[in-house]
Order: structure tokens, then C-alpha cells, then sequence
């Protein structure tokens, strides 16, 4: 399989959390208030989440710049994005979560797709020798 896309690919799913953990890192308040979300009853909930998409977001920047030797941090990308997605959907398919998380959960089926699809795309790991 063709790996050309791998680099532009992990760019964007960079870019995509950097943003969206910066933001929500910065103003969790008014993006709440934005969508008419009850806030958490200490924004320090949301900021901690924030930064562990925004560090994740970094980590994607790595795989970018050496898909082959950043693989672990694919496979750590891919538990992230199940994690998300799985406690979203979970709530919202029980009518219990706010609409504004949903879209992301969603863009981040697409992302676990696209990321197992990388890992078949790059070269198979080489034998660890004991």
C-alpha cells in the first residue's frame, strides 16, 4: 500500500487536536456558554482533558515528521480516539450527552479507521531480539 498520504494525513489529525485542546484549553468557559452547555463545576475538568488532546495533538505532529519509527504512538492514538468516541456515543445514544461533544466523536471514528489503515500501510515491526 501506498504510504504518501501518511505525513499530510498525521498533519492534520496534529493540527486538528492541537487546535481543539488549545481551545478548549484557553476559553472552556465561553465555548460552553457558546453551545449552551452546563459547565463542569471546576474548569480545571476540562483544561486537564484539554491538554491531553493538545499533547496528543503533538504526539500526531511526531508521526508526522517519522511515521515508521513513531508507530507505538499510532496504536496510543488509536486508544485515545476509541476511548473518546466509545464514552461519547455511549452517553448520547442513551439521550444523555450534549449534543456540542458529538460531531468531535464522530470525526474521531473516522480518525480510528484512518489510523488502523496507517498501521497497515507502514512497514511491519521488525523482530525484537530477547
Amino acid at each position: 500500500m501506498k504510504r504518501e498520504w501518511l505525513r499530510p494525513f498525521f498533519v492534520v489529525a496534529a493540527l486538528y487536536d492541537i487546535v481543539l485542546g488549545a481551545l478548549f484549553l484557553v476559553a472552556p468557559g465561553a465555548i460552553y456558554a457558546r453551545f449552551g452547555v452546563t459547565p463542569a463545576n471546576h474548569p480545571a475538568y476540562v483544561q486537564f482533558a484539554a491538554a491531553v488532546v493538545l499533547i496528543f495533538g503533538i504526539g500526531f505532529w511526531f508521526v508526522a515528521q517519522a511515521p515508521e519509527r513513531n508507530r507505538d504512538l499510532i496504536k496510543l492514538g488509536v486508544l485515545f480516539k476509541v476511548a473518546y468516541a466509545s464514552v461519547v456515543l455511549g452517553w448520547w445514544f442513551r439521550g444523555q450527552m450534549p449534543g456540542m461533544f458529538v460531531p468531535f466523536a464522530w470525526i474521531d471514528v473516522a480518525f480510528i479507521a484512518a489510523f488502523l489503515a496507517s498501521l497497515t500501510a507502514l512497514p511491519a515491526e521488525p523482530a525484537r531480539a530477547s
